[in-house]
């Protein structure tokens, strides 16, 4: 069974026990998360389109904990201009287990 949910602006492809890391979100760790905007449903043998979403479908996943990504490096550059600039970034994340499929 697994699932394609939609959180922040980006979808994830879900299935049970698994632990994946989505954008920053609110919550402690050990506190639960449902992620209602579920768009697509595969359960082995049938499978739920939603337009745009499935009705009475809903992910429930634990916070497991926060942390921060790895480094990535902006340059900018321009030939013969003496002009570079090299800047880094850190892209948080939250950490959860998906517990429950529902639907």
């Amino acid at each position: 069974m697994y699932a394609i949910v939609e959180h922040q602006g980006f979808q994830y492809r879900v299935t049970p026990d698994q632990v994946l890391q989505v954008s920053l979100t609110d919550g402690d760790p050990g506190s639960k998360l449902t992620f209602d905007r579920v768009l697509f449903l595969h359960d082995g043998t049938n499978a739920k389109v939603g337009a745009p979403v499935v009705e009475n479908a809903a992910v429930e996943a634990e916070v497991v904990g926060h942390g921060r990504g790895k480094k990535v490096i902006v340059g900018k550059f321009k030939r013969r201009k003496d002009y570079r600039r090299k800047k880094g970034h850190r892209q948080d994340y939250t950490e959860v287990r998906i517990k429950a499929i529902r639907g």
